[in-house]
């Protein structure tokens, strides 16, 4: 598929319309920064996750006493968008319901992903409509990932510093349910250093307590990563894998033991009919 390129005198991203994804980012003097999707260890680079964010029991959910498929994060990230808009800094793609999507989230809608250059940052701002006559439930999240280590930083310590300076009960998954039980914070003081031993039971959520940014850094080189009306956050990587996820979600898997129904889902969003919701991250590239 055709890319859409952005760029400014700083950044210089693509994005492609399979999923609205970010395929590049790459500054001024030449270094990458997303990851490049390389399929031995993850092929996705940074899809946008709705109806659902995580797994449904047996890959189904219940919506008004029906039962319909729905595959792990949902099915915009495998949807081609529509490019509505560009320009030399920014461009929108929107999807919209079809008989398709109809046939296993039975509502109309419209999701547009807008990509903005922003300085030295990219801006990705997610406006999901309920054009349907019934209240609309769905969850929505960002998975961007991002080179591990940074550009230069290889055999430099890398850590994670949330802004509120918590230390957020952490939630592990099992077969991509959510497990109640929350255990102690690998936070300290707002801090975590990375190692790839903490992936190994696959990704950390922090449901409740992570704020509203942080900052992933090593040396001399950082992204400050922001984001909005997102309240939950999971960090991911494959065990060895050369990446890491940041993801700012409104939602999470559903919970072992718990419900199909889509209304359900834990922190999931409802959106009224016409109702409009806005999510999004930004990320600063220093160094």
């Amino acid at each position: 598929m055709q890319l859409t390129r952005i760029g400014n005198e700083h950044l210089s991203v693509e994005i492609s319309p399979m999923g609205a994804e970010m395929q590049s980012i790459v500054t001024s003097d030449g270094q990458s920064w997303l990851w490049d999707g390389d399929a031995a260890f993850w092929s996705g680079r940074s899809p946008v996750l709705f109806p659902i964010v995580g797994k449904a029991p047996n890959d189904h959910v219940s919506i008004e006493g029906h039962r319909y498929p729905m595959g792990q994060h949902g099915f915009a990230r495998r949807s081609e968008f529509e490019l509505v808009a560009s320009g030399p800094d920014h461009c929108l793609f929107e999807l919209q319901s079809s008989q398709s999507s109809w046939s296993i989230f039975p509502f109309d809608f419209s999701l547009v992903l807008e990509h903005r250059l922003d300085g030295r940052s990219v801006v990705v701002t997610a406006e999901v409509m309920n054009t349907d006559h019934r209240p609309m439930p769905f969850g929505i999240g960002f998975h961007p990932a991002f080179v591990w280590p940074l550009p230069g930083c290889e055999g430099q310590e890398h850590r994670v510093t949330l802004d509120n300076g918590g230390e957020p009960d952490l939630i592990r998954l099992s077969g991509g349910l959510v497990r109640p039980e929350p255990l102690p914070s690998p936070f300290s003081k707002g801090e975590l250093v990375l190692d790839h031993e903490l992936f190994v039971a696959d990704a950390m959520l922090f449901p409740e307590g992570a704020g509203a940014g942080l900052r992933y850094a090593a040396g001399s080189k950082a992204i400050r990563f922001t984001w909005e009306n997102l309240p939950n956050l999971a960090l991911w990587s494959k065990a060895g894998a050369p990446f890491i996820c940041l993801e700012p979600w409104h939602g999470t898997a559903a919970a072992i033991d718990g419900s199909d129904a889509l209304a359900e889902r834990p922190y999931g969003e409802v959106l009224g009919p016409g109702a409009t919701g806005r999510y999004s991250f930004r990320a600063e590239f220093v160094g």
